[in-house]
């Protein structure tokens, strides 16, 4: 993507660009035998003008790269909350909710790709996993000094630990692993970049427990002495791009079926609700509507229920409190809420439904192990005044 177009000399932001050659970045793209539209992408600082000017091309799609958070797990004692007692055993409690502890299946077969903090290669519950595909995408080191990614990646492929079980598909032999966040959080264009690039790695599982920080925007305009209103409106509509840039990228791996390189994405819906006070939407990038987005659930005197702080409108739901797995640094455990932690409980079923549809059918399709994991979610189990808005099709299951 060289040419004039990119030499401007009122340089003005970041923007993550995709060119569909011979396509329409506006629309609906067409698949066709031959699999989908020839993809190129690149980050580039433009101007407004400059920006403006690309959009007006309708192989072009244009989106602002925004910065991007971690979603923290959630801090009952900071807040003097209490947090819902768990199950203790040998099994953490979120992998018998879900059935995993009795399945006949392990994920062998599926490669799944985690896109956050890093992951501490070293840690015995990764012990013969192929963790060589590893790429960072942050300004930082490789390793992951704030053990998000390798609490995540636990529950989602985790080995036995002292004989304790923490992962849900622990026969997974590899992972592709993506630091897109650093202590200084990212940015959306590295996201679009890490999910093309896992997936041309050979992923059929793409994880992530991550969002925009819209307030981050709002206040670098702010500092940059825009008008507080202007700066709201503008930090909007970089948010909506940000949406349908999410929403095209999952579009494309729809499409990509044909050609063996499908993928479904998952994303935690994010933690700032604050039940029965109120009630947030689920955060982009899962709030796109070709991701698969993941809610908390807790345990509840008349069953499972949602966490206080999930947010609504998820897609499904899976266990997000007082979550065991690995904890950086160390070769221990730690236990972690939040909807990031129910995220790799639907990753590592995907997982499990890759493998049996490998053995079923010899291949891994995105259609399929998105219709298999929303398909079997099922009501039984919950509270039976969940509503659907807030735990989306159900609690995940295992095949």
């Amino acid at each position: 993507m060289e040419g004039e177009v990119f030499r401007v000399d009122d340089i003005d932001d970041t923007y993550a660009i995709f060119r569909i050659k011979g396509g329409d970045a506006t629309k609906s793209w067409e698949a066709s035998p031959e699999g989908p539209p020839e993809i190129e992408y690149q980050q580039n600082t433009l101007s407004r003008r400059a920006a403006a000017e690309l959009r007006e091309d309708p192989e072009f799609l244009v989106a602002q790269s925004m910065p991007l958070t971690l979603i923290e797990p959630y801090d009952y004692a900071a807040r003097n909350e209490r947090q819902p007692e768990t199950p203790h055993g040998d099994t953490a409690w979120g992998i018998q909710a879900i059935g995993a502890d009795a399945s006949g299946l392990d994920g062998k077969g599926a490669v799944v790709a985690v896109l956050d903090t890093g992951i501490d290669c070293s840690h015995p519950a990764f012990a013969g996993v192929d963790l060589k595909t590893y790429r960072n995408f942050t300004s930082e080191n490789d390793e992951d000094s704030n053990g998000h990614g390798t609490h995540c990646a636990g529950t989602i492929f985790g080995r036995d630990v002292d004989g304790q079980r923490i992962g849900v598909a622990k026969g997974v032999e590899r992972a592709v692993i993506a630091k897109v966040l650093g202590k200084g959080g990212g940015r959306t264009g590295d996201l679009a970049e890490a999910v093309l690039w896992s997936v041309e790695e050979g992923a059929n599982i793409v994880s992530m427990s991550l969002g925009i920080d819209f307030p981050a925007v709002v206040k670098h305009l702010v500092n940059g002495k825009m008008d507080p209103a202007a700066a709201s409106s503008r930090a909007l509509k970089s948010y909506r791009e940000n949406v349908d840039l999410f929403n095209s990228l999952a579009t494309y791996l729809k499409m990509a079926d044909s050609v063996g390189k499908g993928a479904i994405i998952l994303a935690a819906s994010g933690n700032a609700s604050r039940r029965p006070k109120y009630e947030i939407d689920v955060e982009p990038p899962a709030a796109s509507s070709e991701i698969i987005s993941v809610g908390a659930l807790q345990p509840g005197p008349a069953g499972l229920e949602v966490a206080s702080f999930s947010n609504t409108g998820c897609a499904i739901s899976a266990p997000g409190v007082g979550v065991l797995s690995a904890k950086t640094k160390t070769k221990t455990l730690v236990t972690k809420s939040g909807t990031s932690m129910a995220t790799p409980h639907v990753a590592g079923v995907a997982a499990l439904h890759a493998e049996q549809e490998l053995a079923q059918t010899g291949k891994i399709t995105r259609l399929n192990l998105q219709a298999r994991l929303l398909g079997t979610a099922t009501r039984d189990g919950l509270n039976p005044a969940s509503r659907s808005v807030e735990v989306g099709a159900g609690r995940v299951v295992a095949p």
